[in-house]
């Protein structure tokens, strides 16, 4: 039987419901049969309640990420966030926070940005994709928000590595991968040591420069969402059990892999006890307690 660890904070995952895929761009039957080929998840939904069981189930509390919010109109970006605020009250129990996406380029949303960080439920963030207008973190649209994040002593978090978003789709939906490299993550530690940036993803293809980069920048972490544990790349598995022991959140990326699932195969891959509790819960309750978020 699968138990599952005493305590699991996930730092990425998406919504399950279909209101949190809102302005997803997987509206073709092309499209979803790409992520249905990435997945091997064929985008069913749950209701609020029925999620909020299953993370229940799995004894985890999860950083959500809505994902596709930086196209939205302001309107419809600050109801959105109202939607994910009022789910935290009522779920506090397995609702860590929320990941904030906007588009910096337009001041609505640089202003919903100020709101949630001020206002927001929970451990609020800034996620940052380099497919938004802006580009990549380090660009300066970007900086009054990285500013903001400093001064309210919230993280970033910037996707690194193999996008699943567009992945088997002709074009790719314009993303490119290159923009996804970490050198974008050492950028932007380098300019702003008070800012807290954790590195979404495993990075393959660039897994060696992004184990450099959390070694050498101490506000710098990673969470591996969005891949099973037996497809890490050798030396990020030998590095999670030495140097980087400290450095690593767990991750899921729910609904598409399940907390189960992700837990199970953490553990087949041969990590000590100890490990396996600092990836799990250990790494993030320090942190947390670093940026007075209980």
């Amino acid at each position: 039987m699968n138990v599952p660890p005493a305590r699991l904070i996930d730092f990425h995952s998406h919504w399950g419901t279909e209101r949190g895929w809102k302005g997803s761009p997987y509206e073709t039957a092309e499209d979803r049969e790409a992520l249905r080929g990435y997945f091997k998840w064929g985008m069913s939904f749950v209701s609020d309640e029925e999620q909020a069981v299953q993370f229940r189930r799995a004894n985890v509390k999860a950083m959500l990420d809505f994902a596709f919010t930086h196209t939205m109109d302001a309107g419809a970006l600050r109801d959105q966030h109202d939607y994910a605020f009022d789910y935290a009250r009522k779920h506090p129990d397995v609702v860590l926070g929320n990941w904030i996406g906007i588009d910096p380029t337009q001041p609505a949303h640089v202003k919903e940005l100020e709101r949630c960080l001020s206002e927001g439920t929970g451990l609020v963030g800034l996620t940052v994709h380099s497919f938004t207008p802006a580009g990549t973190p380090d660009q300066p649209e970007w900086e009054t928000c990285l500013n903001m994040c400093i001064e309210a002593n919230r993280p970033i978090l910037v996707h690194v590595g193999m996008s699943a978003t567009g992945a088997g789709t002709r074009g790719g939906m314009g993303v490119t991968l290159e923009g996804c490299h970490p050198r974008y993550v050492d950028r932007v530690a380098a300019k702003h040591p008070g800012l807290n940036v954790i590195a979404a993803r495993v990075a393959w293809p660039w897994q060696s420069e992004m184990i450099a980069v959390a070694l050498h920048k101490a506000n710098v972490w990673m969470e591996l969402h969005g891949w099973s544990p037996r497809y890490f790349p050798d030396e990020l598995k030998r590095e999670i059990g030495k140097r980087l022991r400290k450095k690593v959140f767990f991750g899921a990326d729910y609904p598409m892999l399940t907390h189960e699932r992700l837990v199970e195969e953490w553990r087949e891959e041969g990590f000590s006890s100890g490990v396996l509790d600092d990836v799990f819960s250990g790494n993030a309750e320090t942190f947390l307690t670093s940026i007075g978020v209980q």
